[in-house]
Order: structure tokens, then sequence, then C-alpha cells
């Protein structure tokens, strides 16, 4: 069974940092495409950054030059590092796994920044 589950969400004052982490088993982890997405109340879920097995990345315009995705793959994990943290982040942040063709999500962990 493929199970994303991601870590390291909570509390962070603006201009704060944290570093979500997400490990995946079930699936050659080298091979899967790897995503973080977030969704905010009221909103839809979006992607936030995504990278290939072959390690191109990509962000959204809102979080260029403050976070940065990376991946272990000896640890099967994928990680977020986000800098310079605005209220305006504050959501559910989901992992998302793409691997043989189907698309994998994990339950989320709720980052809040506060002003």
């Amino acid at each position: 069974q493929v199970q994303p589950v991601e870590s390291g969400g909570g509390l962070v004052q603006a201009g704060g940092s944290l570093r979500l982490s997400c490990a995946t088993s079930g699936i050659f982890f080298s091979f899967a495409n790897m995503g973080w997405y977030r969704q905010a109340p009221g909103k839809e879920r979006e992607l936030v950054a995504r990278m290939t097995s072959g390690g191109r990345t990509d962000y959204a315009d809102s979080v260029k030059g403050r976070f940065t995705i990376s991946r272990d793959n000896t640890k099967s994990t994928v990680y977020l590092q986000m800098n310079s943290l605005k209220p305006e982040d504050t959501a559910v942040y989901f992992c998302n796994s793409e691997y043989g063709g189907r698309s994998f999500w994990g339950q989320g962990t709720q980052v809040t920044v506060s002003s």
C-alpha cells in the first residue's frame, strides 16, 4: 500500500522557517515524481513545489526564493524547506507521489503563520 506521510507542520511567526518532510512507502521512490501542494480555507488546492524523479524542480511564483524542495532517495523522503514565511502561507500542506501512472496523497499537515 502506497502511503505518503507528512510531518513537520506547526505554528510559526511571520519571517520564521519550517521544514516539512514526507516519507512514502510502497513504491520505488527514486522513480516517483514528488510534490507539495497546499490548501487554505475556502480556496482550491494549489501546487507549491514539485521535483521530478530526474531532479527537475518547479515552484509556484508565490514561493520562489523562499521555499526549497529536495529529496533523499535513500530515505524515500521529500522535504520542503520554507523560509521567510508569511501569514498567507497558512494552509494544510499535502504531499503527492506520482508513480506508475497513479497519484497518491498524504493526509496533510497544518502550517499556521502568525503575523
